[in-house]
C-alpha cells in the first residue's frame, strides 16, 4: 500500500506553469516565464489522478517524514533524499494560550526539524532530490543562514558538491552550522538581496543547481508539507487561523497551497482558514504594503536582528499580500525589542527556544490577539521555523545571569532569598 503512494509522483507531475499568464513549460531547472511575462513558475499536478491513488490510510502508512506526502511533491523517481525531515511536533500551547487569552493555540515546532533544526530542511530535501534527478552534481543557495545549513548538510548526506553564499555579517551559530559540513562558503559583503543577485549571475554562468533560484519551483513545494502535517496532526481537520513569518513570502503561500491540495483531493473537509503574516519592523515591505492598502511591494533595506527573515525585496511578497487579504487575515510587524520578548514568552510558557523569526511570529501573534484580530475561540496555529541556539547573540543582555554561589548551604540560602526579591 505504501509503495502505491510512493509511485504516484511519476504520473501526477504535469509540468511547470506560470503563476501570472498560465504558460506551461517542461519540468526543467527553470523558475521564470521566459517566453511571455517573466512571472514565477510553479509545479502543476494532476489532482484527479492523485485523488484516485492517495488516501488518509496510504499517507499514514508512509514513512515518518515529509516523504509520506510524496504524491504531492515534485519528484519523478524512487531516489529521494530522506534524512528524517518533517513530522515535527504540533504542540497544544495551553500556557501560552492562557497568557494571551486564547482557548486553543498550537505551536508547529520546526525548531526541532532534522537535520539542521529549521523548516528549510523540508525545502532542501525536495530541491536536492529533484536536483539529482535533473543531473546536477553541484548544488548551491543564497541564504540568510538556515538555508545554507540545510543545503550543506543534505548535500553532504547525498554526496553532492556544495557551494553556498551568505551575508558576511551572519550570526556565528549559523556560520558554524554550515562550515561544519565542509562545503565551499562564500561570505558576501552585502545584505541578502545583494547575495541573491550575485547568485543569479553565478547560476547562469556556472550551471549549478541553486535551490532557491533555478530549482525554486521544486524547492518551494517542500513548504507545503507543513500544511499537510498540521491537518494530519489536528485529526484531519483544518485550523481556523494561521500565523507564520514572512521573508520571501513563499512559506506563507505554500502552506495555503498545501491546505488547498488536501481539500481538492478529498483528504480534508473545506472550511475558511485565515492567514496572518509576521515581519520585523526593520524589514517589513509586505506589512507596509498591507497597511497602506497597496497592491505592490516597495523594496526596503533590512535593519533588524531577525536576519533569517530580512529579505528587503521578497519574491513572493505580492502573493502573500493577496493571500492575507483574501482570507480575511492580517500582516503585522514588531520591533526588535518585541521580538526578544516574543522569544522569552515562548520559552517561559512552552519550553521552546526559538530564533528571531519565531520571536517575530509570537510577538505578532500577541499583537494581533490584543488588537482583537484573532478570535478567542479560533483554533490558531503559530509556525516556529528555527531554533534559538542558532541566534544566541540576539539574547545578549536580555536574560538574567546565573546566581554565583559558594559550595555551601548558607551561600545557597542567601542567593535563593535574593532571587525571590528580584
Amino acid at each position: 500500500m505504501v509503495q502505491a503512494t510512493l509511485s504516484t509522483a511519476r504520473s501526477a507531475l504535469k509540468g511547470l506553469r506560470c503563476r501570472e499568464c498560465g504558460e506551461t513549460y517542461d519540468l526543467a531547472a527553470k523558475h521564470v516565464c521566459e517566453d511571455v511575462c517573466f512571472g514565477p513558475l510553479e509545479v502543476d499536478y494532476d489532482y484527479d489522478y492523485i485523488k484516485q491513488v492517495v488516501s488518509r490510510e496510504t499517507i499514514e502508512a508512509g514513512p515518518n517524514s515529509i516523504w509520506r506526502y510524496r504524491a504531492f511533491l515534485p519528484v519523478e523517481t524512487d531516489n529521494v533524499i530522506d534524512v528524517g525531515t518533517g513530522m515535527t511536533p504540533l504542540l497544544q500551547a495551553n500556557r501560552l494560550a492562557k497568557r494571551l487569552g486564547l482557548k486553543k493555540l498550537y505551536i508547529k515546532n520546526d525548531a526541532v526539524n532534522m537535520p539542521t533544526l529549521s523548516f528549510k530542511d523540508r525545502v532542501v530535501s525536495v530541491a536536492l532530490s529533484r536536483a539529482r534527478e535533473l543531473g546536477f552534481s553541484t548544488v548551491s543557495c543564497a541564504s540568510t543562514g538556515n538555508l545554507a545549513n540545510s543545503t550543506a548538510a543534505i548535500a553532504a548526506h547525498a554526496g553532492l558538491d556544495c557551494c553556498v553564499f551568505i551575508p558576511s555579517d551572519l550570526e556565528a551559530g549559523k556560520v558554524l552550522g554550515t562550515v561544519v559540513y565542509n562545503p565551499t562558503v562564500m561570505a558576501v559583503k552585502g545584505n541578502y538581496d545583494q547575495v541573491n543577485r550575485l547568485c543569479s549571475e553565478v547560476a547562469n554562468s556556472h550551471g549549478w543547481g541553486f535551490v532557491n533560484i533555478n530549482l525554486r519551483p521544486y524547492y518551494s513545494e517542500g513548504s507545503k508539507t507543513l500544511g499537510y502535517e498540521v491537518i494530519e496532526q489536528l485529526g484531519w481537520e483544518l485550523p481556523d487561523h494561521v500565523v507564520a513569518p514572512l521573508a520571501s513570502g513563499s512559506l506563507f503561500t505554500k502552506i495555503h497551497k498545501g491546505f488547498n491540495e488536501f481539500v481538492k483531493t478529498g483528504l480534508v473537509e473545506e472550511k475558511p482558514v485565515r492567514f496572518s503574516g509576521a515581519q520585523a519592523e526593520g524589514c517589513s515591505p509586505i506589512s507596509q504594503a498591507f497597511k497602506e492598502g497597496r497592491d505592490f511591494i516597495t523594496p526596503v533595506k533590512p535593519n533588524t536582528i531577525a536576519k533569517s527573515i530580512a529579505i528587503g525585496n521578497p519574491a513572493d511578497g505580492i502573493y502573500a499580500l493577496e493571500q492575507a487579504r483574501k482570507t480575511n487575515g492580517n500582516i503585522e510587524d514588531v520591533t526588535d525589542a518585541e521580538i526578544i520578548e516574543g522569544i522569552k514568552l515562548l520559552a517561559e510558557t512552552e519550553g521552546i527556544f526559538t530564533e528571531t523569526a519565531g520571536g517575530t511570529t509570537i510577538a505578532v501573534l500577541k499583537k494581533l490577539v490584543e488588537a482583537g484580530k484573532i478570535g478567542r475561540d479560533e483554533t490558531t496555529v503559530a509556525f516556529i521555523t528555527g531554533n534559538g541556539l542558532k541566534t544566541q547573540e540576539s539574547m545578549a543582555g536580555a536574560t538574567s545571569a546565573p546566581l554565583l554561589i559558594e559550595p555551601k548551604l548558607a551561600s545557597f540560602e542567601q542567593a535563593l532569598e535574593q532571587s525571590h526579591s528580584l
